[in-house]
């Protein structure tokens, strides 16, 4: 792959949207309001195991940043999901959604519904994050340059064709519409500032690739056992 400059780096990235998970077929579906109750069950609590997941990724990115100012801003990713004391953070908003959708938090943290496809995807994740240099990580994290139309897609899918979900427990897509994009544009500044040969422009591309490829996976996985 050739990029020229920064702009064309930029616009490789930017180009990892047309793979993204919002145009797979369980998620179309899922935004047409196609679903049923246990399709959407299945997928709040297979996706459990991702949101429970992001902090280890982050904590894995953290360890390995030699960068203090990058890891000053980068730390306040795992509070947002694992919640400041006496606070509710993303995965408490997760498990709020799964009630909403007639799940109880025991069925979802003993992982009796969670696929063996969405683990393995999940997993793989954090073990790049974990093994791969910090700048890939980083890049990989870079779906969220196209999180925050899906959340509001999703959010008004919820609302319009699920009436019998209980709109308090859509709690987290409404956080993510301002934490999405303020996460993406430090992320995206991070990467453009520390990979600068076309070798690292190259494989920040392949890692938000990748990204891609495990969110994708990961429906694969769901509309497989939930399928109807």
């Amino acid at each position: 792959m050739t990029l020229t400059g920064t702009d064309g780096f930029v616009a490789a990235l930017r180009a990892q949207s047309q793979r993204y998970h919002d145009q797979h077929p369980f998620h179309v579906r899922m935004n047409e309001g196609l679903l049923s109750r246990r399709q959407i069950q299945g997928w709040v609590a297979n996706r459990f195991h991702y949101q429970e997941s992001i902090p280890l990724k982050d904590a894995a990115i953290l360890s390995n940043c030699p960068d203090r100012e990058v890891r000053r801003r980068w730390v306040r990713r795992i509070i947002d999901h694992d919640g400041a004391p006496g606070g509710q953070g993303g995965i408490d908003a997760w498990l709020h959604l799964a009630e909403a959708v007639g799940l109880t938090r025991e069925e979802v943290l003993d992982e009796r519904h969670l696929v063996p496809g969405v683990r393995f995807a999940v997993d793989a994740y954090v073990t790049f994050a974990r093994t791969r240099p910090w700048t890939e990580a980083v890049a990989s994290s870079l779906t969220e340059l196209f999180a925050p139309d899906l959340m509001a897609q999703r959010l008004a899918a919820f609302e319009r064709c699920y009436p019998w979900i209980d709109p308090g427990g859509l709690g987290y897509f409404r956080a993510r519409l301002d934490q999405a994009p303020r996460d993406s544009e430090h992320a995206l500044g991070v990467v453009t500032e520390h990979c600068r040969s076309a070798d690292q422009q190259a494989r920040a591309v392949a890692a938000l690739s990748f990204k891609c490829d495990v969110l994708w996976s990961i429906l694969d996985a769901i509309d497989q056992a939930y399928g109807e």
